[in-house]
């Protein structure tokens, strides 16, 4: 069974884990409001191995999450993890950080009996979020997307909706004494969440181009050009 390594950087949240059989041997990570992810990737991933008495020659693949999220952890963290697989020459393995948001929500036990939606979270500032609809299977049921939460979101139905990952917490006061959403506290994307989906994709050898794969950034950056001086 595959050893794997890997890298979540999209969020606040900087996390590593050495991954066998999709079980996590070992796991670094720290959530920080300082930018920390070019400062601490490479020593947790150097933590990482030495605790599970693994080398790099060990590894077998590199899963690497790309987003949505922060334009510079992702950048951070792919360029990490290429690095890796071009000088190992092993695999990468690009996943969706809302999926293992989900992973990470379901793995807590924290999901509603009842049937629901569950909406992955990842902050994007101010009242913006990005997210996906994922049925209690986990299947998707929407594309990434950008949403602006207020009291108008989600339309009325019969629906038990389930809402978690920093996007979600920022939002808490929306959802206090909404009957419809359940808000599940603390839900981050934990590189160790990322076993099973990375092992499924190793199994089925279904790797991502080491030269093509980059970021889902979940909207295009807002780059503005400076104003023309006048003569």
């Amino acid at each position: 069974m595959p050893v794997i390594l890997a890298i979540e950087t999209a969020t606040k949240l900087c996390s590593v884990a050495l991954l066998r059989d999709g079980q996590a041997l070992a796991v670094r990570e720290l959530e920080s409001e300082k930018h920390i992810h070019a400062e601490k990737v490479n020593v947790f991933i150097d933590e990482a191995l030495r605790e599970a008495s693994v080398t790099m020659k060990d590894l077998q693949a590199v899963a690497v999450g790309i987003g949505p999220g922060s334009y510079t952890g992702l950048r951070i963290g792919l360029s990490a993890a290429k690095g890796l697989c071009f000088a190992l020459d092993i695999p990468i393995i690009g996943l969706s950080t809302l999926g293992t948001l989900w992973q990470q929500a379901r793995q807590l036990g924290s999901m509603p009996e009842a049937e629901h939606v569950a909406h992955p979270m990842i902050d994007a500032r101010r009242m913006e979020v990005f997210t996906q609809a994922f049925a209690p299977d986990g299947a998707a049921l929407s594309a990434v997307h950008p949403l602006i939460l207020d009291t108008h979101w989600p339309a009325a139905n019969e629906l038990q909706h389930v809402v978690f990952g920093d996007g979600a917490d920022k939002a808490a006061a929306l959802w206090a004494g909404n009957s419809a959403i359940v808000h599940l506290a603390g839900v981050r994307p934990t590189a160790a969440a990322m076993g099973a989906e990375s092992t499924r994709r190793f199994l089925a050898k279904e790797f991502d181009d080491l030269a093509y794969l980059v970021p889902t950034y979940g909207k295009a950056a807002n780059v503005t050009q400076p104003k023309k001086r006048s003569q």
